[in-house]
């Protein structure tokens, strides 16, 4: 069992960076590779980033690569998004969630998921 706390959203202007935070406890979080998903109203989930358990690998949808970076910190058991030069069309639900087996790419990989933090963009 894996729990997932996201943190760090909020509402921010166009341009505009944010950091997201997600904290993990229970099973040795370092053994999973982690992804990063959101949801817009009337959208369905849709990939953002992924990093391998040991962060040698990161995955990025078109959409975001070049102002979004994923990273981890095994030893505090945190993974992290940092989002530049954020767009209107940015705003959703972001989550977190811990791949089971599977595309990094696909909701369905992954077996354990945060609540999600809603991030808000303005133009």
């Amino acid at each position: 069992q894996v729990r997932l706390v996201e943190s760090g959203g909020g509402l921010v202007q166009a341009g505009g960076s944010l950091r997201l935070s997600c904290a993990a406890s229970g099973r040795t979080f370092s053994s999973y590779a982690m992804g990063w998903f959101r949801q817009a109203p009337g959208k369905e989930r849709e990939f953002v980033a992924a990093i391998s358990w040991s962060a040698g690998s990161t995955y990025y949808a078109d959409s975001v690569k070049g102002r979004f970076t994923v990273s981890r910190d095994n030893a505090k058991n945190m993974g992290y998004l940092q989002m530049n030069r954020l767009k209107p069309e940015d705003t959703a639900v972001y989550f977190c969630a811990v791949l089971s087996i599977g595309s990094y790419s696909q909701a369905n990989s992954y077996h354990y998921w945060g609540q999600g933090t809603q991030v808000t963009v303005s133009s």
